[in-house]
């Protein structure tokens, strides 16, 4: 094959095996041996000469190899690396150079970038109307959630930074947390009507996503290093020794290191892209195992025939998870047949994703006993807006079922939700 022949059908079969492969010259020859084996060294050269960092998607692959032969050889000279190259700029995102342009940008001075982003950790043991950010503890089954929430004005700043960068770098297509047109229903769709259905998911998801991997990030869309720095540390941060009282070590341990923090807007996008490489790993074993595979943030989900080879997916997910930074949690793992209820994220899918019966019946019932006695004394866990809470579930329900949607927006709107409770 000629670089003349990478025909749109090989550069997309082409492109399929390179998103699954390690990027690196080794792995990405011996993905392309599978299709091409005369010319598997010559386009694994190619492609890392034009593209050092992995791309974000498969489809950014495909346009580079469906443009490869239009695309020169550069010179021997050419491809010695210089200390003055400079990395290409990668999706429509500000191309901020220097910590002034960054600064300027987001309405601050360097002084406040440095005050803000804290990389010498001066504040982590400062009084509290100093720190950054507010604490919460959630209490789990096994253990304590901390939720760490940015105080307004540092909350301000990471979202201009989710809106005008994270947003604009695509995840990988088996993520479908936090992402527009994506939801819980989106992510259990692939796993409807198999003979198997196994979930699981990653243990400590926020805290073990570090200071240098958010760099990495910012470094592969362009960002210089000084840039990407000071914009990884203003998205992520050090939990103060006192908020790791009554926590288990491990978690401790994640936490008293720099880590994104559950409760940050950019924390979720973020997080997506850090488990880009996970995602690309697993789908291929997904795949070559005759699976399917759906992540949602910390939520992994596959499925397949009755024949599929769990013990070996799991074992293989585990590998792939620790070499990537996470970590599987074994207490919620899950394997469940088609004779038995399989369900992911709440919802059930057997046949079709579908939010369990009972909890229908349940809302049916509090909205009866609300249009019969009042809203306000069916709000036993004091909820500051009822309505909007109970609404909220109608939602949920209605995603996956318009009939149950409309019978309970019906009897919604029968409800008093302003009349006060009777003594």
């Amino acid at each position: 094959m000629t670089e003349r022949e990478l025909t749109p059908w090989s550069a997309a079969a082409l492109a399929r095996l390179a998103a699954d492969a390690e990027w690196t010259r080794s792995g990405l020859e011996v993905a392309f041996a599978r299709l091409i084996p005369d010319k598997a060294t010559w386009l694994a050269d190619r492609v890392l000469n034009l593209y050092p960092s992995p791309p974000f998607d498969e489809a950014s692959i495909f346009v580079l190899l469906r443009d490869l032969p239009f695309i020169p050889e550069p010179s021997v000279s050419a491809q010695r690396p210089t200390r003055n190259s400079v990395k290409p700029w990668r999706f429509e995102v500000p191309r901020y150079e220097t910590t002034g342009q960054l600064a300027q940008s987001l309405d601050l001075t360097v002084s406040e970038i440095e005050w803000f982003a804290d990389q010498q950790g001066r504040l982590r043991t400062a009084p509290f109307p100093l720190q950054h950010y507010r604490s919460a503890r959630l209490d789990k089954r096994q253990g304590i959630r901390l939720l760490e929430v940015p105080k307004p004005r540092l909350r301000e700043i990471q979202r201009k930074i989710l809106r005008r960068i994270l947003d604009r770098i695509p995840p990988h297509p088996a993520a479908h947390g936090f992402r527009k047109a994506r939801s819980p229903r989106t992510f259990a769709i692939p796993h409807s009507e198999r003979d198997v259905v196994v979930s699981t998911d990653l243990r400590r998801f926020f805290p073990s996503i570090g200071f240098d991997r958010v760099v990495a990030i910012f470094e592969a869309v362009g960002y210089p290093r000084r840039v990407a720095a000071n914009l990884a540390a203003l998205c992520t941060t050090v939990t103060p020794a006192a908020e790791l009282i009554g926590m288990d070590r491990p978690t401790a341990a994640k936490l008293r290191t720099t880590h994104l923090p559950q409760g940050a807007p950019t924390s979720p996008a973020l997080a997506n892209l850090a488990a880009r490489q996970l995602d690309i790993r697993v789908s291929g074993l997904a795949r070559s195992m005759g699976a399917r595979y759906s992540r949602y943030a910390d939520d992994l989900a596959f499925s397949g025939g009755a024949d599929l080879k769990v013990d070996t997916l799991l074992w293989a997910v585990s590998q792939i998870a620790h070499d990537e930074g996470f970590a599987i949690h074994p207490d919620k793992t899950r394997v469940r047949r088609s004779h038995q209820r399989q369900q992911l994220t709440g919802l059930v899918v057997n046949s079709w994703p579908a939010v369990p019966r009972e909890e229908y019946d349940t809302l049916r019932a509090l909205l009866h006993n609300c249009i019969r006695s009042g809203a306000a004394g069916q709000n036993r866990h004091d909820h500051n807006d009822f309505r909007a809470h109970v609404y909220g579930r109608i939602a949920r329900i209605g995603e996956t079922n318009e009939t149950r949607r409309a019978k309970l927006l019906s009897m919604a709107s029968r409800v008093n939700w302003d009349e006060p409770a009777s003594s």
